[in-house]
């Protein structure tokens, strides 16, 4: 198919506008979206509309395959929903089911993204939380509609490479054709307009730094749109203003929807998540409070692991890894990053490119600590001066491998806390295949999920659950005022019998002296 695009002058703006439309035959004039069309979805929702309903998505809202989409500042449930897109090519008003498809020129894959953050005031119309700059990738390819049957088409989406969502045409509730003919009784559909024909369960939730991939094609003959590719980010720094509108908003009921169950939220059980705001993987929502921080970078990981201890949390311990600045202390969140073992057809499709490696160091936040799973595997590095360099630039807390470091000397040069296995010369493809982002892994036998708190020093590095940071900050500092009144009695020529642990007589003392 040849697509004639308007004449693109020097202008930026221009340029954008044009690109943003490469895959179709013409800017759309109207973007219709049904709310709830397969099976799957309506059982994963728990209701079956007896009717398709719909909603209106701004034309600026399209974004071409290969381009990114910023999660606003503030909101933590941008979710995607790989969908089938039609688009118009000839006019079709009040046409029946069986005259509807001829209507259709070609169909093609779309990501019908949508911030569930912003939902609460805009009821069903969606419109702040679908109609958001590059809420609408469409492409890559236009299949003409005149050589498909709509029965036997397939929608599939990928998050970092992971299959996360699958449907055919014939689970949906309502055939392709009907939703024209339907939409037809009301309005014109004009050559160019757009339906996206709803989305299969398993739409969840994704964050900066995840790549989402659709498809659409025909089992049966192999015929395919290619993969329509978004990369999320962080948007600018740039809160909502509070006088011009309602704020982002979410609640439990949001995050369930959102991420597709209460089980994938976080949410299961008595209904609070262990990692605060988070979703699958204990991905949380916020960072640090300096509070809370301050705390930390004052308490000695030993403090801090016997209070773990003290509470039935023994494997907590990031075991055999050092730093290379004993001196600094490392306190953050965690940022993920899984390698598997390598295979060479695996790193010929994983390792190059944007790889998994390279998202995790271009995506890592302010207050972040990079945590690497490397299978406790030394024999290559993990890591080297320049992914340190970047970690660095982007205010990243730290970083923790059991995995080796190349360049060990410039990365501790770089100054950014790292803690490793040690030195290896080898590059990553050596043992390793980059492989996931943001997901739980295990790191020195010890399992770390994203947003968990990381506390390190001279003595290693350990693991805090955030719903238990601030009681064993506070019960580790108040431990540590009390060592530190036994050492001096200590160092005064007392015994440390009956002092450490302190019996009744000792423990008066000590409370009358606070």
């Amino acid at each position: 198919m040849t697509i004639d695009h308007p004449t693109v002058t020097d202008n930026d703006t221009a340029d954008a506008v044009d690109t943003r439309f490469a895959a179709l035959p013409s800017r759309p004039g109207k973007i219709v979206a049904v709310h709830l069309s397969y099976e799957s979805r309506a059982a994963q929702r728990g209701r079956r509309p007896a009717a398709p309903s719909y909603f209106f998505k701004a034309s600026s809202s399209v974004a071409a395959s290969g381009g990114v989409v910023e999660r606003p500042a503030g909101t933590e449930l941008l979710a995607f929903e790989g969908e089938i897109a039609l688009v118009i090519g000839t006019a079709a008003r009040r046409v029946g089911v069986d005259d509807a498809w001829r209507h259709v020129g070609w169909v093609t894959a779309a990501n019908d993204l949508g911030l569930y953050d912003l939902r609460a005031n805009d009821k069903g119309s969606n419109v702040r939380s679908k109609g958001g700059d590059g809420f609408t990738p469409i492409g890559p390819t236009l299949l003409p509609a005149a050589d498909l049957d709509p029965t036997a088409l397939r929608v599939r989406t990928w998050v970092d490479g992971r299959l996360r969502q699958e449907g055919t045409t014939d689970d949906l509730l309502f055939p392709l054709a009907q939703l024209v003919a339907d939409l037809s009784q009301h309005f014109t559909l004009e050559s160019g307009d757009i339906i996206l024909t709803g989305t299969p369960a398993g739409s969840s939730v994704v964050v900066p730094g995840e790549v989402v991939e659709v498809e659409v094609d025909v089992p049966a003959t192999g015929a395919s749109t290619g993969r329509l590719i978004t990369t999320v980010v962080d948007g600018p720094d740039i809160p909502f203003d509070e006088t011009l509108g309602s704020l982002p908003a979410v609640d439990d009921l949001q995050r369930e929807e959102a991420w597709g169950s209460r089980e994938a939220a976080g949410l299961a059980g008595d209904g609070v998540s262990a990692q605060g705001s988070a979703g699958p993987e204990g991905r949380v929502g916020g960072p640090l409070s300096p509070q809370l921080r301050d705390k930390l970078l004052r308490t000695p990981v030993a403090a801090l692991s016997q209070q773990l201890r003290k509470r039935g949390l023994d494997n907590v311990t990031i075991d055999g890894v050092r730093p290379l600045h004993p001196a600094s202390k490392l306190v953050g969140t965690a940022k993920t990053l899984r390698f598997v073992p390598g295979r060479e057809d695996l790193f010929a499709s994983h390792g190059g490119g944007y790889n998994a490696q390279k998202r995790a160091f271009d995506t890592v936040a302010d207050g972040e600590v990079i945590v690497i799973e490397a299978r406790g595997e030394a024999g290559s590095g993990t890591l080297g001066d320049v992914l340190a360099i970047r970690a660095h630039a982007r205010g990243a807390a730290g970083i923790v491998t059991d995995g080796g470091v190349r360049d060990i000397a410039a990365v501790a040069d770089v100054g950014i806390p790292v803690y490793t296995v040690g030195g290896h010369p080898a590059v990553l493809g050596r043992k390793h295949v980059p492989w996931d982002v943001n997901v739980t892994i295990a790191c020195g036998g010890t399992t770390v999920q994203p947003g968990d708190i990381l506390v390190g020093d001279a003595d290693g590095v350990i693991v805090i659950p955030p719903a238990r940071a601030q009681e064993i900050a506070d019960a580790a500092l108040l431990q540590e005022e009390e060592d530190a009144w036994i050492a001096a009695r200590v160092a005064e020529g007392h015994p440390v019998e009956g002092l450490f642990p302190m019996n009744a007589h000792w423990r008066a003392i000590y409370e009358e002296s606070r």
